[in-house]
């Protein structure tokens, strides 16, 4: 992609945003992109026109990441934010059963920005989007200023009737997730307290790996009867398919899969062992299943290389979590996943 890079420099003076200008940028975003298949209009125009395989539905997703609030610059890299701007919506399109195609990029940040910086997030996003062979091919550039602010839309499909949903669940199904749960929050936790999180956990959390193809699978064999990617915390966005379902759940806590390096600070600090069930932005796709389909489950993981794992079952009742500790005691979980509107851990305000 080097080739195709913008002009970061005019002799020895780095140049910024606003010496380039809105039109140059597009123009030369557009010089980079290459044409992918289904396109037939792209960057340039109104509007993008492409085309979905005969017999799909159109599945779309939108996602907004805003400086401050979802990331900190002094934090992370340009490059790894593009990543991540693209990752997290790729990963809502697997959590649906389907195959991401298409991408549109909006972002606004300060006319002062070094065109290096912006080459570095394009490089992200693009990299990430080609390593799914999902093409660029539209989105919108602003002025901001104060913070950056990234907005990203993603098309993808589904062949009729296999999309999956939240609301499928059903009492007895098998409870997985795939992965390991809690590490980009124990990242998150350990930068907050002025702590050095370690590469693997700081690559969790600036560089999550969207499960497309595990999701694409369960959606194809209708493995999964309901599915969601845990990006608000495991119990958060289980209660989500609780309530789109009207069941609850059981969840085995010694059944919980955690990397060595989260057992690693949750050792050492018991508390931070929660991390595993409320915090959020991991990205693996959370599913319920048949019993009869579980080993099937563990087949489709052991294929991708990628672990799944029994972690509970759906049970009658109606959005209620009860977590099983090792000991065998019962207790309800009644602490929220993540919600931009409220404290996280509160219910939200009455009025």
């Amino acid at each position: 992609m080097a080739a195709y890079h913008i002009e970061a420099s005019l002799g020895s003076n780095p140049l910024k945003l606003k010496e380039l200008g809105e039109f140059q940028l597009i123009e030369r975003i557009r010089q980079r992109t290459p044409v992918g298949d289904g396109v037939q209009l792209g960057i340039g125009d109104d509007a993008a026109v492409v085309t979905l395989p005969e017999g799909h539905h159109l599945l779309t997703s939108t996602d907004m990441l805003i400086e401050n609030v979802h990331f900190r610059l002094d934090w992370t890299t340009a490059e790894d934010l593009g990543r991540k701007a693209v990752a997290v919506n790729l990963s809502d399109i697997a959590a649906m059963g389907g195959t991401p195609r298409y991408l549109y990029l909006g972002f606004a940040c300060p006319g002062t920005t070094g065109l290096e910086e912006i080459n570095a997030f394009l490089d992200g996003a693009l990299e990430e989007a080609g390593r799914y062979n999902v093409t660029l091919v539209g989105g919108d550039t602003c002025h901001s200023p104060g913070p950056w602010i990234i907005a990203v839309t993603v098309e993808g499909s589904a062949e009729a009737g296999h999309a999956i949903g939240r609301d499928g669940a059903q009492a007895g199904d098998v409870i997985m997730v795939s992965g390991t749960i809690g590490d980009s929050a124990m990242a998150l936790h350990l930068l907050q307290n002025d702590r050095a999180p370690g590469a693997e956990l700081l690559a969790r959390h600036h560089r999550p790996t969207p499960r497309v193809e595990l999701g694409s699978r369960l959606g194809k064999t209708r493995i999964a009867r309901s599915m969601i990617d845990i990006s608000d915390g495991l119990v958060g966005d289980l209660e989500h398919i609780l309530q789109a379902s009207g069941v609850g759940a059981l969840i085995e806590e010694q059944s919980l899969p955690v990397s060595a390096a989260f057992k690693q600070h949750a050792d050492r600090q018991p508390a931070l062992r929660e991390l595993a069930l409320l915090g959020g932005e991991d990205y693996e796709l959370l599913f319920t299943t048949a019993p009869e389909n579980e080993g099937a489950a563990l087949a489709l993981g052991a294929e991708l290389k990628l672990p799944v794992t029994r972690i509970g079952v759906i049970q009658n009742g109606s959005g209620t979590v009860s977590l099983r500790d090792g000991k065998g005691a019962l207790r309800p979980i009644l602490v929220r996943g993540y919600d931009h509107f409220c404290r996280p851990g509160r219910e939200p305000e009455k009025t």
